[in-house]
Order: C-alpha cells, then sequence, then structure tokens
C-alpha cells in the first residue's frame, strides 16, 4: 500500500512537470521569442500559384481567328517578411525598370504627377465628373477615420493632401523625389485595391519584354520577392479590325471582384470590360490551374500538393464576316475623309464620324458592325490618353450606343403604319401645295418649296417615297397620329434594343408624348403638338434610332415584315475538343401583319429611289437591283447627318444595310459607302453579270460586222438618258 501512494505520488510530480514544461515553451514561444518565429511562420508559408487558363479565341463566321493568345511574362511582387521601407524600395525599383522600357504598369491611382491634381474619368473615358470623384472616396480602402486615424482619405482633401496622407500610409521616405513618392503610391495603392497580403501576391505588369525578366533575374537582391510567371496575353490577329465588336480584356476591378469572388475569380485576374470579351466573358475565360508550393527561408520551392490543370476558355464564333467587315471600315473611314476634306463649314468640313452595319435578311445575323473611327485594340495602353482626348471619341461604339435623327428612311415605316391602319389607300393621290397649311400656327414646307420654290403635285405613296415628299407625310401623320406611329416603329424594333449580344447597346427612342416629357424641362413646353407629329412622320422630332435598329428595320421590310433578333455570335465550342456547347439560333421577334398590295408600295417606292430617284447617280447601270431610302438629317449645330437604308437583291433580298455619317451632309453621301458594301458582298454575281454582258457585246458586235450595209437601214441612234432636273434635287 505505501508503495502505491508513493508511486501516485511520482506520476503526479511528473506530469506537473511536464505540464509546466509545456507552459514555459508557450510562454517563450509566444511572449518572449513570438516576433522572431512571427517572422519564420512569414517567410515558411504555403502558397497557391496559380495557372492561367488561356482565354478562348474569337473567330469569324468562316473560322478566321481574329483573337487569340500568346504566351507572355508577367511581374508579381510578394508581401511576405517585408516591411514598409523594404516594400517601397522594391516597388519603386521595379516601376523604375518597367518606366525605363516603355513598359506600361497597373496604377489607377486619380491623381497625375506633381503638381499634383485629380483626374477622375468614368468608364467611357469622360472628364472628371462629381459623381465620378465622390465614387472614388467612397470607395477608398484608407476611407475609415476611425480606423486610420490620422492616415484616412476623405473627400474634402486636395490631391496635395491625398498624397501626403499616402506618403504616411506607406511611410515613404522624404529621400524619394516627388515622382518616385508618386509612382511608389499609386503601385502600392493598387496592390492594396487587389488585396496585397502574405498569401496574395500582386501582379504589377503584364506582357513584358524579356529584357525585363532578365534584369529581374539577375538581380534578386534589388528585386526581392519579385518573380516572372508565364501567362497569356490577348492577340489581334487583324489589328484595327472590328475593334468596338471584339473589345478589350482588363485587370478585374475591386467593383467587379466584389460581385464575381463567389465564381472563383482571383484580386490579379483578367476579366473581359467591353464587346464580345466582356458579354462572352463565361465562355471565353475557362478554368485556372494551380500549382501548391512551399516557399522556405533560404528561398526555395517544394511542391506539397497535387496540381491542377487548367482547363482552355471556349472558342466564340462570331456572325461576322471579316473581309467584308474590313471592306466596310475601309470605306466608311475613306469616305468620311474624302467629305471633311472637300467639304467647307457647315457643309461637310467637320464630317468626322459615322457608322455602318449589315444584317442577313434571313436569319438576323450580323455581318458588319463598323465604327468609326476606331483604334488598334492591341496598343490601348500605350495610346489611351491619346484616345481620351479625341473629339470624335474612336472609344465609343456607335453602330450600338450611337443615336440619330433617321430623317427621311423614317418615311417607308409612315407609309406602312398609315396604308395598314387605314388611313390611306396605295392608290390615293395627294397634291403638294409646298407649304402645309392644316394647322393655323404651324405651317412647315417641303423640302423641294423650301430650297427651289417648287412642289411635287400629285402623287402616289411610291411616288412619295421615291421623292421624299415632306408634305405628302405631313398629311398622313396628321391622319393616324402619333399614336399609330409609335405602335408601327416599335412592331419594327425602333427604339428598342435588337438584343445583339453587346452590353453597350441602348433602346434609343421614338418619338412620342411622354418622351417629350422627359427631355423637355419647361412645363409650358411639354405638351404634344400636331407639329410634333408632323415632325415625327418624316423622320425628324424626338425620335434617335442607333444604325442597328435601322439596319434591322430595313431588313424587317425586305423581309416581308419578319423581324429577326439580331445576332453576333454564331456558336460556342469547345476548346478541348471542338464540340458545341451553344448554338446561336434565328430567332424571330415579330412578324407584322402586312398586305402584299402595301408591300410592294413601299419596296417599289424604294426601288425608285435607287433607279430614278435620288440615290439613281449612285446605282445607274448597277447590276444588282436594289431597295433603298436616303435621309437628310437637320441638326442643331454643324451639317447635317446623311443616312441611308437599303436591301439588296430587290426580288430576293439577303441583306440590308444602313449607313449613318455625322455631318455628311445628304444622304447621298452615306448611299457611296452602301455601294461599296454591295460591291464587296456581290462580287461574285457582279462579275458574272459583267462577264455575260461582255459576251453579249461582243457576239452582238460579231453580228453587226457580218451584216452587209443597206441604205434602207435607219442610222443607229445613241441616246443617253437624261434624268429631270428635279430627281436630282433630291434628299
Amino acid at each position: 500500500m505505501p508503495n502505491s501512494k508513493v508511486r501516485f505520488f511520482i506520476l503526479k510530480l511528473m506530469m506537473l512537470v511536464m505540464m509546466c514544461a509545456i507552459i514555459w515553451t508557450l510562454f517563450k514561444l509566444q511572449i518572449l521569442e513570438g516576433k522572431q518565429y512571427k517572422e519564420v511562420a512569414d517567410n515558411r508559408i504555403t502558397i497557391n500559384q496559380v495557372e492561367k487558363a488561356p482565354r478562348g479565341e474569337i473567330l469569324d463566321r468562316y473560322g478566321t481567328a481574329l483573337v487569340s493568345n500568346k504566351v507572355g511574362y508577367s511581374i508579381l511582387i510578394q508581401k511576405a517578411g517585408m516591411d514598409n521601407a523594404e516594400l517601397n524600395s522594391v516597388f519603386e525599383s521595379v516601376t523604375d525598370l518597367l518606366m525605363s522600357s516603355d513598359c506600361e504598369y497597373y496604377d489607377t491611382l486619380p491623381i497625375g504627377n506633381a503638381p499634383y491634381t485629380f483626374e477622375f474619368e468614368d468608364e467611357n473615358g469622360n472628364g472628371s465628373t462629381d459623381d465620378e470623384s465622390q465614387a472614388w472616396f467612397d470607395d477608398n480602402v484608407y476611407k475609415d477615420e476611425d480606423k486610420y486615424k490620422d492616415k484616412h482619405i476623405s473627400s474634402d482633401m486636395s490631391a496635395d493632401t491625398v498624397i501626403e496622407t499616402f506618403k504616411k500610409i506607406y511611410e515613404i521616405s522624404p529621400e524619394y523625389s516627388e515622382d518616385q513618392a508618386r509612382r511608389i503610391i499609386g503601385a502600392r495603392y493598387e496592390a492594396d485595391l487587389h488585396g496585397f497580403s502574405t498569401v496574395t501576391p500582386f501582379t504589377i505588369a503584364d506582357d513584358v519584354n524579356v529584357n525585363i525578366v532578365t534584369r529581374i533575374k539577375e538581380n534578386p537582391d534589388l528585386y526581392k520577392n519579385v518573380t516572372v510567371s508565364n501567362d497569356y496575353v490577348r492577340v489581334y490577329n487583324q489589328p484595327g479590325l472590328a475593334t468596338h465588336i471584339l473589345g478589350r480584356t482588363g485587370k478585374i476591378s475591386a467593383e467587379e471582384y466584389s460581385a464575381k469572388k463567389d465564381e472563383g475569380y482571383g484580386m490579379n485576374d483578367i476579366i473581359g470590360k467591353q464587346g464580345i470579351e466582356q458579354w462572352a466573358e463565361s465562355y471565353l475565360r475557362g478554368e485556372d490551374g494551380t500549382t501548391g508550393s512551399l516557399k522556405q527561408v533560404d528561398g526555395e520551392e517544394v511542391t506539397v500538393i497535387d496540381n491542377k490543370e487548367p482547363v482552355p476558355g471556349d472558342y466564340v464564333i462570331l456572325t461576322i464576316d471579316s473581309e467584308l467587315q474590313k471592306y466596310t471600315e475601309d470605306s466608311l473611314a475613306r469616305t468620311i475623309k474624302s467629305i471633311s476634306a472637300n467639304g467647307t463649314k457647315n457643309k461637310g468640313a467637320d464630317c468626322d464620324a459615322g457608322a455602318a452595319v449589315v444584317i442577313d435578311v434571313k436569319t438576323g445575323e450580323l455581318l458588319t458592325c463598323a465604327s468609326y473611327p476606331t483604334y488598334d485594340m492591341s496598343r490601348f495602353d500605350e495610346i489611351y490618353s491619346e484616345l481620351l482626348k479625341d473629339d470624335a471619341n474612336p472609344l465609343w461604339n456607335r453602330a450600338v450606343s450611337g443615336t440619330y435623327s433617321p430623317g427621311s428612311t423614317f418615311k417607308p415605316l409612315s407609309a406602312i403604319a398609315a396604308l395598314q391602319s387605314g388611313n390611306l389607300t396605295v392608290d390615293e393621290i395627294i397634291t403638294d401645295e409646298g407649304i402645309y397649311k392644316y394647322y393655323g400656327d404651324y405651317q412647315p414646307a417641303c423640302w423641294i418649296w423650301t430650297d427651289y420654290h417648287l412642289t411635287h403635285g400629285p402623287i402616289n405613296v411610291s411616288q412619295a417615297i421615291e421623292n421624299s415628299c415632306n408634305y405628302f407625310f405631313y398629311e398622313v401623320g396628321r391622319r393616324m397620329g402619333i399614336e399609330t406611329l409609335d405602335e408601327y416603329a416599335k412592331k419594327f424594333g425602333l427604339g428598342l434594343k435588337t438584343g445583339v449580344e453587346l452590353s453597350e447597346e441602348v433602346s434609343g427612342h421614338m418619338a412620342s408624348p411622354e418622351y417629350k416629357k422627359e427631355v423637355v424641362s419647361s412645363v409650358t413646353d411639354q405638351s404634344w403638338f400636331g407639329g410634333d407629329t408632323l415632325q415625327a412622320a418624316i423622320g425628324q422630332s424626338y425620335s434617335l434610332f442607333t444604325p442597328i435598329q435601322l439596319a434591322n428595320y430595313a431588313a424587317t421590310i425586305a423581309n416581308d415584315g419578319v423581324r429577326h433578333k439580331v445576332n453576333l455570335i454564331k456558336s460556342i465550342r469547345s476548346s478541348v475538343d471542338g464540340s458545341v456547347v451553344k448554338e446561336f439560333e434565328p430567332q424571330v421577334e415579330e412578324t407584322i401583319d402586312m398586305s402584299d398590295e402595301v408591300l410592294n408600295a413601299v419596296k417599289n417606292g424604294m426601288r425608285k429611289v435607287t433607279d430614278e430617284g435620288s440615290a439613281s447617280d449612285i446605282f445607274a447601270d448597277y447590276k444588282i437591283a436594289v431597295g433603298g431610302k436616303t435621309g437628310t438629317a437637320q441638326l442643331g449645330n454643324g451639317s447635317n447627318n446623311a443616312v441611308f437604308i437599303a436591301y439588296a437583291p430587290f426580288d430576293d433580298p439577303q441583306i440590308a444595310v444602313a449607313v449613318v455619317l455625322e455631318h455628311g451632309v445628304a444622304g447621298t453621301n452615306a448611299g457611296y459607302v452602301v455601294r461599296d458594301i454591295f460591291d464587296k458582298y456581290f462580287e461574285k454575281e457582279i462579275a458574272n453579270a459583267n462577264e455575260a454582258q461582255a459576251q453579249a457585246q461582243a457576239q452582238a458586235a460579231a453580228q453587226a460586222s457580218s451584216q452587209p450595209a443597206s441604205s434602207n437601214q435607219p442610222a443607229e441612234q445613241t441616246q443617253t438618258p437624261v434624268q429631270s432636273s428635279l430627281q436630282q434635287l433630291l434628299p
């Protein structure tokens, strides 16, 4: 029994000693030597290195690669083990190296170099606004006064004060020059936006040249914790082509990361910002892989977990015909430059922009979507500041975001609305009297009366479209009223989004009493007057439509009232095995009930525009029959806008086109771009027609030479058709 008590006592004593030893060890590790061991832990940490998946390629309808990838180098900075002084030294060295090599790095701090001023811009590149300024201060990571005390950013600070506050936050030494301090602040601020921490490195630059990589690897002491990773960089295979459609990518913003982090996005990820790159982000992105590594104190890395292979993003196949797109862009640029070079004040010298859209009539597929001016996306970072300063705003996709008065191109719709609603018959004759005098307080004149003191006389609806008679459409507009016009405009998709796969698309708007109240500030002027309806009927007033809407409107007429959703994407295919991920089938949005009599009357009017009317000079002896309508839209300042809609071939339409030239003077000027588009699209048919004509002429000549001359045969008469002066004056 005594032996048992002794053994029990010894056991308790041993347990007490062991407990004391454990407590002492913990006290020593955590209290006495805690700082030292924390530094060791910081330098011995498991890091999951992301292996980026290549984004999917973007192809045209025939498989031509428009956007692909190349392997590039990215520069990453890791935070582990560095205090503010060391971080400042590394950030200064890296930014200096990048600047000396003309390489862009990430820095979105909205303050320029000394003397310091704010430089706020919205996502479309527009200048400083109070909203953008306030948003930046509200979203700033150092706005919390309680948390950061005298080191916080507030909206009452000047740019100088903000810089001085950042110097305190980052403990920037006075030894650095103002330029060096600004570079350090900008890069570190960007790093903070992207969650820079011990376990999250910061990608400061992408697609750097090999000289930078060599310098970093040769100077590990100068570039402490700076690593180089292989990454994929977007390549635009035909620089400058379809820029506004393809869009761009960029580093994910704090707002985008917050919205998408649950989808697996990292703070250094590249994401689609505009165009197809943005709309098809979920298809193009792919799945990143990971490589687990243990960073040792001596800097060596040892893999400790299994790798996950990256999965490339899917291919996006567009409906665009890249050859037709290039031809259209070239014609658009050439025509605009010619009008500007040969114009005078208020007669085309101010023409500097425009858009052209081509749609497949049978399917609604977008074959061409051109906006001018454009730019080379592969040089976006390099020329960004120049693009912002350009008054013509090349960053803006006018084809889907620009809204324009349709002018007389709206008259076929007014005709359809009047005919279908019973306010007009196809054979009815209305006499143009020059000045429309129905209202006592508003009496607009027909364009031909204003310009030449002439009238169109008695005409039917087809002739009214051919001659673009304002008087005729004043009368039918008054008869049916704005409600009927609005109803039919909606049926044809005017003032509605077309559904094209571009987030930049806007809806525009059709003139209406409701819309007038929105845009007119004076309450006394908000009432809808009869004169407003007259102007709406001829495509003026408050109606503003996008070029893509106008093209789809023309396609709907050509397609006998069947309106499609406009598709820019043909299909999505797996980059792994080529299988179809998603097919974008033609989708009918509306089928408009129109009688054959109405359709024929309107279409014949549009045929006469190109055969005998305002566009007859452009399409004289053209091998393909065309239906079209010119439009000259008046503006408050500068030259008129030029608008043209058309479709061809007339008897079996394949494509519809809309062209808008800002300050292009007259609709006929836009018609030259339309003809160029038809020349390219129908080049085989035109070539065959020319060959057949040449053969027929050769056969006729051979027959004539083989026949004996006869004194009784009348002399051959050659007469050139003479167009009336009236037809040549049409708008």
